[in-house]
C-alpha cells in the first residue's frame, strides 16, 4: 500500500472540523497567501453566516425573503447575465420592458396616441428616487434658464417621515430638503402644510404611499388638488413624485378606487420596490415617468461599445439580470388575482397580530387600518420600561423587531413595528403574540431599568425638566444602547 505524502492528500484523511483550515484564524485584514479547498472555504463562510439573523423572522424589513423554488431556479440560471448588455441579452431587455409596461398600466399611465409612459428597472427604490429627483431638478433648471432666472437654489418638499434615500438625494445632488414636521398622532406629511412650503425654487413635492414609520398612505389626491390651485395662482409648474416603494404593489389590489397615481394630473413619476411587495428578492426597483417628456433627453446616455446603440439612464451600470427575470416571473405566475390574494392574506395576518397586541392592554396601536400591512405600536406606560427593552428581549426568541423614535416634531414617541410579508403566516403571528406576552411578564417582574435615568433626567443644570423632556432623554439613551449592542462585531 502506498501512503499519500503531500499535505493536500493528508487533509482528506481528517474530518471537516479537524482540518487545518477551520482551526486557523479566519482572514480578516489581508488576503491569505495560500489557497484552500473549495469545501473548506464554503464551511468557513457558512459557519460564520450562522450567526446572522433568520431572514424569515426579520420583521424589521419590508424586503422579500421567500420565493418559489421554480423562481429560485430561474434566478440561478440567469445570475451570470449582465442586465445592462442589451445587445447580448435582448430577451432580458424585453422582459424588463414588459415589466415597465405592466407597472405603468397598473398605475394608470396615460395611453393616448401621443402619450407613452417610460421607465426602467433600478437597484431598489433608492436608485429610482435618485433618478426621479434628477429628472425634476433638470426640468426645473431648464424652465428657469428659459425665463432668465437663477438655478442655484433648488429645493424639494417632503414630510419628515421620508426614508433616508431622500436625504441622500438632497445631499448628493445639492438640493435643499424642506421637511414638513410631524405631530403626535399625525405621522405623515400634511398636504396643506407641504403646499405652503412650496416656492419658485421647488422642483417637486414628494408624497409617500406607505410610510416606513407607520405604513400609512399620504393623501396624494388632496396634495394634487392643492398644488393645482397654487400653480394656477402663481404660474409655477411644481409637480408630484410618489414614493410608492412599499404601497405601489398594495394599493392597486386592495384599494383600487384610491386615487394616488397617474390618474392625478400633477403626478409625473412614481417609484416602486419590486423587492418589497413586488415579491422579489432584494435588488430590484422600478421608476416610471408619466410620459417621455417628463424625463429630459439630456439625462439619457447612448452607448455603442456593447454591440449596438443602447440608451441608458441609471446610476448603476453593470448589474445582474436575476431580479428582473424574477419580477416578470411573479407577474405572469401570480397575475392580478394572485397579488390580490397575497395582499389580502397579509392584511388578515396584520389584523390578527394587531388584535393580539391590543388584548395585552399594554400598547397603543399607531398604524392605521388602511395602508401597508404592518403593525406599529407604542407602550401606554414607558415610566418603568421601554419599547427598546422589549425589542431586545424578543431577540432571544429569534424575532428581529425594530424599536425607534418618530422624526421631528414627535421625537418623544417611541414605537415597535412588525412588517407583515407574504411568508408571515397566521401561526407565526400567534407565536409572536405569545412571545410578546411572555416578555411583558418577564420585564414587569424586573426592577425598572430606567428609574435611575428618569431621576437623573428630571433635573439638569438645576432646572426641573418636564415629563416629556425626561421621556425624550430616556428614549434617546435606550436607542443608543440597543444600537450599540447591535453594531458590535463578534
Amino acid at each position: 500500500m502506498v501512503l499519500a505524502t503531500n499535505s493536500d492528500s493528508e487533509e482528506h484523511l481528517h474530518s471537516t472540523f479537524a482540518s487545518r483550515y477551520v482551526r486557523a484564524v479566519v482572514p480578516r485584514f489581508t488576503m491569505p497567501n495560500n489557497s484552500m479547498p473549495k469545501d473548506a472555504a464554503y464551511q468557513v463562510i457558512s459557519d460564520e453566516l450562522m450567526l446572522d439573523g433568520n431572514p424569515r423572522l426579520n420583521l424589521a424589513s419590508f424586503v422579500t425573503t421567500w420565493m418559489e423554488p421554480e423562481c429560485d431556479k430561474l434566478i440561478q440560471e440567469s445570475v451570470n447575465k449582465n442586465y445592462v448588455d442589451m445587445d447580448e441579452y435582448p430577451v432580458t431587455t424585453e422582459l424588463q420592458n414588459r415589466c415597465v409596461n405592466m407597472i405603468a398600466n397598473l398605475f394608470h399611465a396615460p395611453m393616448g396616441e401621443e402619450e407613452a409612459a417610460i421607465g426602467c428597472g433600478t437597484v431598489g427604490s433608492s436608485e429610482a428616487i435618485m433618478l426621479a429627483g434628477l429628472a425634476f431638478k433638470r426640468k426645473w433648471q431648464q424652465r428657469r434658464r428659459a425665463q432668465g432666472l437663477p438655478t442655484d437654489n433648488p429645493n424639494i418638499v417632503t414630510g419628515a417621515n421620508v426614508q433616508v434615500c431622500w436625504e441622500k438625494f438632497a445631499r448628493y445632488f445639492e438640493v435643499e430638503l424642506k421637511e414638513v414636521k410631524l405631530s403626535e398622532g399625525y405621522y405623515v406629511m400634511d398636504p396643506a402644510k407641504a403646499v405652503e412650503m412650496v416656492d419658485e425654487n421647488t422642483i417637486c413635492v414628494a408624497a409617500i404611499l406607505g410610510s416606513t414609520l407607520t405604513g400609512e398612505f399620504e393623501d396624494v389626491k388632496l396634495l394634487n388638488d392643492l398644488l393645482a390651485e397654487k400653480n394656477a395662482e402663481t404660474g409655477w409648474d411644481v409637480a408630484i413624485h410618489v414614493d410608492a416603494a412599499s404601497g405601489g404593489f398594495i394599493a392597486p389590489f386592495l384599494y383600487p378606487d384610491l386615487e394616488w397615481d397617474f390618474r392625478l394630473p400633477w403626478v409625473k413619476s412614481i417609484n416602486v420596490s419590486g423587492h418589497k411587495y413586488g415579491l422579489v428578492y432584494a435588488g430590484v426597483g422600478w421608476i416610471v415617468w408619466r410620459t417621455k417628456d417628463d424625463l429630459p433627453e439630456d439625462l439619457v446616455f447612448h452607448i455603442n461599445y456593447l454591440g449596438a446603440d443602447q440608451p441608458t439612464f441609471t446610476l448603476n451600470f453593470s448589474k445582474g439580470s436575476s431580479q428582473i427575470i424574477a419580477q416578470y416571473y411573479q407577474f405572469i405566475r401570480l397575475g392580478f388575482e394572485g397579488y390580490k390574494n397575497i395582499m389580502e392574506n397579509c392584511m388578515d395576518n396584520a389584523r390578527r397580530l394587531r388584535e393580539g397586541i391590543e388584548m395585552t392592554g399594554k400598547f397603543d396601536i399607531v398604524s392605521k387600518d388602511i395602508g401597508v400591512p404592518l403593525v406599529a405600536f407604542s407602550l401606554k406606560d414607558s415610566s418603568k420600561h421601554t419599547v427598546f427593552e422589549i425589542a431586545e428581549s424578543l431577540r432571544k426568541f429569534g424575532w428581529i423587531i425594530p424599536a425607534y423614535t418618530m422624526p421631528a416634531d414627535a421625537q418623544h414617541i417611541a414605537v415597535l413595528r412588525v412588517v407583515i410579508r407574504e411568508d408571515f403566516s397566521r401561526g407565526l403571528a400567534d407565536r409572536l403574540i405569545t412571545h410578546i406576552i411572555q416578555v411583558l411578564k418577564e420585564i414587569d417582574g424586573l426592577p425598572s431599568r430606567v428609574a435611575h435615568l428618569a431621576a437623573a433626567a428630571a433635573v439638569s443644570g438645576g432646572e426641573v425638566k418636564t415629563a416629556k423632556m425626561s421621556l425624550e432623554d430616556i428614549t434617546k439613551y435606550w436607542k443608543r444602547l440597543v444600537e450599540h449592542k447591535r453594531n458590535i462585531v463578534c
